[in-house]
Protein backbone atom coordinates (compact mmCIF):
# COMPACT_ATOMS: atom_id res chain seq x y z
CA UNK A 1 0.00 0.00 0.00
CA UNK A 2 1.02 3.08 -0.94
CA UNK A 3 1.48 5.95 1.20
CA UNK A 4 0.98 9.71 0.30
CA UNK A 5 1.59 12.90 1.81
CA UNK A 6 -0.53 15.75 1.10
CA UNK A 7 0.96 19.50 1.88
CA UNK A 8 -2.15 21.68 1.21
CA UNK A 9 -3.19 24.85 3.19
CA UNK A 10 -6.96 24.46 2.93
CA UNK A 11 -8.35 21.75 5.01
CA UNK A 12 -11.31 21.41 2.64
CA UNK A 13 -9.20 20.52 0.27
CA UNK A 14 -7.14 17.89 1.72
CA UNK A 15 -9.70 16.19 3.49
CA UNK A 16 -11.45 15.56 0.03
CA UNK A 17 -8.29 14.45 -1.46
CA UNK A 18 -7.38 12.19 1.86
CA UNK A 19 -10.61 10.73 1.67
CA UNK A 20 -11.08 9.85 -2.26
CA UNK A 21 -7.41 8.18 -2.11
CA UNK A 22 -8.38 6.33 0.59
CA UNK A 23 -11.11 4.98 -1.16
CA UNK A 24 -8.38 3.72 -3.58
CA UNK A 25 -6.51 2.11 -1.37
CA UNK A 26 -3.54 4.55 -0.47
CA UNK A 27 -2.72 5.36 2.79
CA UNK A 28 -2.95 9.53 3.34
CA UNK A 29 -1.66 11.71 5.57
CA UNK A 30 -2.00 15.43 5.56
CA UNK A 31 0.18 17.82 7.14
CA UNK A 32 -0.70 19.76 9.97
CA UNK A 33 2.53 22.02 11.05
CA UNK A 34 3.05 23.93 8.07
CA UNK A 35 6.91 25.23 9.94
CA UNK A 36 7.86 21.59 10.30
CA UNK A 37 6.98 19.77 7.01
CA UNK A 38 10.34 17.97 6.68
CA UNK A 39 9.91 16.71 10.23
CA UNK A 40 6.28 14.85 8.95
CA UNK A 41 8.21 14.25 6.11
CA UNK A 42 10.47 12.15 7.37
CA UNK A 43 8.02 10.73 10.35
CA UNK A 44 5.70 9.61 7.53
CA UNK A 45 8.22 8.06 4.95
CA UNK A 46 5.49 8.86 1.80
CA UNK A 47 5.98 7.16 -1.61
CA UNK A 48 4.16 10.40 -3.30
CA UNK A 49 3.60 13.98 -2.02
CA UNK A 50 0.92 16.46 -3.33
CA UNK A 51 2.33 19.46 -2.86
CA UNK A 52 0.70 22.94 -2.73
CA UNK A 53 2.99 26.36 -3.66
CA UNK A 54 0.67 28.83 -1.97
CA UNK A 55 1.79 27.44 2.33
CA UNK A 56 1.64 29.48 5.29
CA UNK A 57 5.90 30.02 6.15
CA UNK A 58 7.27 28.50 3.25
CA UNK A 59 5.95 27.94 -0.15
CA UNK A 60 6.07 24.70 -1.83
CA UNK A 61 8.98 25.22 -3.81
CA UNK A 62 11.00 25.96 -0.81
CA UNK A 63 9.72 22.15 0.64
CA UNK A 64 10.25 20.60 -2.60
CA UNK A 65 14.11 21.84 -2.69
CA UNK A 66 14.49 20.51 1.21
CA UNK A 67 12.69 16.81 -0.11
CA UNK A 68 14.94 16.97 -3.39
CA UNK A 69 17.83 17.12 -0.80
CA UNK A 70 17.36 14.31 0.33
CA UNK A 71 14.98 12.23 -1.90
CA UNK A 72 13.46 11.19 -5.36
CA UNK A 73 10.22 10.29 -4.08
CA UNK A 74 7.09 11.66 -6.63
CA UNK A 75 6.18 15.00 -6.32
CA UNK A 76 3.03 16.44 -7.97
CA UNK A 77 2.29 20.07 -7.65
CA UNK A 78 -1.13 21.06 -6.91
CA UNK A 79 -2.50 24.61 -7.56
CA UNK A 80 -4.66 27.42 -8.93
CA UNK A 81 -1.23 29.34 -10.09
CA UNK A 82 -1.15 27.32 -12.75
CA UNK A 83 0.54 30.18 -15.21
CA UNK A 84 3.69 29.21 -17.50
CA UNK A 85 6.05 30.93 -15.00
CA UNK A 86 5.05 28.49 -11.97
CA UNK A 87 4.39 25.36 -14.15
CA UNK A 88 8.30 25.87 -15.12
CA UNK A 89 9.15 27.06 -11.56
CA UNK A 90 7.82 23.81 -10.57
CA UNK A 91 9.67 21.29 -12.93
CA UNK A 92 12.68 23.75 -12.45
CA UNK A 93 12.17 22.88 -8.60
CA UNK A 94 12.12 19.07 -8.85
CA UNK A 95 8.30 18.35 -9.38
CA UNK A 96 7.14 15.57 -11.57
CA UNK A 97 3.68 17.00 -12.31
CA UNK A 98 1.63 19.56 -11.95
CA UNK A 99 -2.62 19.26 -11.41
CA UNK A 100 -4.09 22.72 -11.52
CA UNK A 101 -6.90 23.79 -9.22
CA UNK A 102 -9.68 23.45 -9.44
CA UNK A 103 -9.43 20.11 -10.24
CA UNK A 104 -11.18 16.60 -11.02
CA UNK A 105 -10.86 13.57 -8.00
CA UNK A 106 -10.40 11.12 -11.10
CA UNK A 107 -7.63 12.81 -12.69
CA UNK A 108 -5.97 13.10 -9.53
CA UNK A 109 -6.01 9.56 -9.00
CA UNK A 110 -4.99 8.83 -12.61
CA UNK A 111 -1.90 11.39 -12.26
CA UNK A 112 -0.98 9.18 -8.96
CA UNK A 113 -1.07 6.05 -9.87
CA UNK A 114 0.40 6.74 -13.13
CA UNK A 115 3.48 8.63 -11.49
CA UNK A 116 3.20 6.02 -8.94
CA UNK A 117 3.60 3.20 -11.72
CA UNK A 118 6.58 4.60 -12.63
CA UNK A 119 8.67 5.31 -9.98
CA UNK A 120 8.28 1.85 -8.34
CA UNK A 121 7.18 -0.70 -11.51
CA UNK A 122 11.25 -1.16 -12.28
CA UNK A 123 14.50 -0.61 -10.19
CA UNK A 124 15.32 2.85 -12.22
CA UNK A 125 17.92 5.84 -11.27
CA UNK A 126 16.61 7.60 -8.69
CA UNK A 127 15.59 5.54 -6.14
CA UNK A 128 15.99 5.54 -2.57
CA UNK A 129 16.84 2.75 -0.25
CA UNK A 130 14.54 3.64 2.97
CA UNK A 131 15.50 1.81 6.92
CA UNK A 132 13.97 3.84 9.82
CA UNK A 133 14.55 7.36 8.39
CA UNK A 134 17.86 6.36 7.10
CA UNK A 135 17.69 7.31 2.96
CA UNK A 136 20.29 5.78 0.71
CA UNK A 137 20.10 7.38 -2.40
CA UNK A 138 21.38 5.56 -5.30
CA UNK A 139 21.98 8.48 -7.87
CA UNK A 140 24.44 9.86 -5.83
CA UNK A 141 25.94 7.84 -3.33
CA UNK A 142 24.38 9.12 -0.30
CA UNK A 143 23.49 8.88 3.01
CA UNK A 144 20.89 11.24 4.47
CA UNK A 145 18.50 11.59 7.35
CA UNK A 146 16.49 14.04 9.64
CA UNK A 147 18.40 14.13 13.59
CA UNK A 148 15.57 14.94 16.06
CA UNK A 149 14.84 18.67 16.40
CA UNK A 150 17.70 19.36 13.74
CA UNK A 151 18.39 19.83 10.24
CA UNK A 152 18.76 17.22 7.80
CA UNK A 153 22.27 15.21 8.11
CA UNK A 154 23.72 13.95 4.37
CA UNK A 155 27.21 12.30 4.18
CA UNK A 156 29.07 11.42 0.44
CA UNK A 157 30.32 7.79 0.31
CA UNK A 158 32.59 6.20 -1.22
CA UNK A 159 31.90 3.55 -3.91
CA UNK A 160 32.59 0.39 -1.65
CA UNK A 161 30.88 2.23 1.30
CA UNK A 162 27.91 2.68 -1.33
CA UNK A 163 28.10 -1.12 -1.94
CA UNK A 164 27.95 -2.00 1.81
CA UNK A 165 25.14 -0.74 2.48
CA UNK A 166 23.66 -0.70 -0.58
CA UNK A 167 23.66 -4.71 -0.14
CA UNK A 168 22.27 -4.21 3.68
CA UNK A 169 19.34 -2.30 3.10
CA UNK A 170 18.17 -4.50 0.15
CA UNK A 171 18.42 -7.11 2.97
CA UNK A 172 16.85 -5.01 6.07
CA UNK A 173 15.87 -7.77 7.88
CA UNK A 174 18.38 -10.20 7.43
CA UNK A 175 21.89 -10.79 7.59
CA UNK A 176 24.59 -10.65 4.99
CA UNK A 177 27.04 -12.88 4.72
CA UNK A 178 30.94 -12.17 4.37
CA UNK A 179 31.33 -14.00 1.65
CA UNK A 180 27.97 -12.26 -0.42
CA UNK A 181 29.73 -8.60 0.52
CA UNK A 182 33.03 -9.86 -0.86
CA UNK A 183 31.27 -10.76 -3.94
CA UNK A 184 29.20 -7.33 -4.61
CA UNK A 185 32.23 -5.55 -3.77
CA UNK A 186 35.06 -7.31 -5.88
CA UNK A 187 33.46 -9.70 -8.31
CA UNK A 188 35.95 -9.11 -10.97
CA UNK A 189 39.27 -9.57 -8.26
CA UNK A 190 39.00 -13.09 -7.31
CA UNK A 191 42.26 -12.98 -4.94
CA UNK A 192 41.29 -9.91 -2.28
CA UNK A 193 42.28 -10.71 1.38
CA UNK A 194 39.58 -11.50 3.67
CA UNK A 195 40.94 -8.59 5.69
CA UNK A 196 40.04 -6.50 2.81
CA UNK A 197 36.72 -6.33 4.16
CA UNK A 198 37.15 -5.74 7.89
CA UNK A 199 39.11 -2.67 6.46
CA UNK A 200 36.38 -1.32 4.63
CA UNK A 201 34.08 -2.28 7.24
CA UNK A 202 35.62 -0.58 9.83
CA UNK A 203 35.97 2.51 8.00
CA UNK A 204 32.54 2.92 7.15
CA UNK A 205 31.42 2.58 10.98
CA UNK A 206 33.58 5.43 11.99
CA UNK A 207 31.99 7.80 9.79
CA UNK A 208 28.67 6.37 10.85
CA UNK A 209 29.44 7.09 13.92
CA UNK A 210 30.65 11.03 13.22
CA UNK A 211 27.03 11.77 11.99
CA UNK A 212 25.52 9.88 15.39
CA UNK A 213 24.89 6.29 13.58
CA UNK A 214 26.97 4.09 15.99
CA UNK A 215 25.99 0.96 16.05
CA UNK A 216 24.31 1.36 12.90
CA UNK A 217 25.81 -1.85 11.05
CA UNK A 218 25.96 -4.98 13.46
CA UNK A 219 28.00 -7.94 13.15
CA UNK A 220 26.47 -11.33 13.87
CA UNK A 221 29.61 -13.38 14.51
CA UNK A 222 30.34 -15.93 12.59
CA UNK A 223 27.22 -15.14 10.01
CA UNK A 224 27.87 -11.65 9.04
CA UNK A 225 26.71 -8.36 9.00
CA UNK A 226 23.24 -6.47 9.55
CA UNK A 227 21.55 -3.13 10.46
CA UNK A 228 20.44 -2.49 13.82
CA UNK A 229 18.83 0.49 15.29
CA UNK A 230 19.28 3.78 13.98
CA UNK A 231 18.44 5.35 17.27
CA UNK A 232 17.84 9.19 15.38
Amino acid sequence: MYRILVVEDDAVIAGQIGKYLEKWGYEVETVKDFADVMGQFAAYEPQLVLMDIGLPFYNGYYWCGEIRKISQVPIIFISSAADNMNVVMAVNMGGDDFVTKPFDLEILQAKVQALLRRAYAFTAPGTVLEYQGILLNMTDMSLSFRKKEESVCRIELTKNEFRILQTLFEAAGGIVSRDMLMKRLWDDECFVDDNTLTVNMNRLRRRLAEIGLCDFVQTKKGVGYFLGQAGI
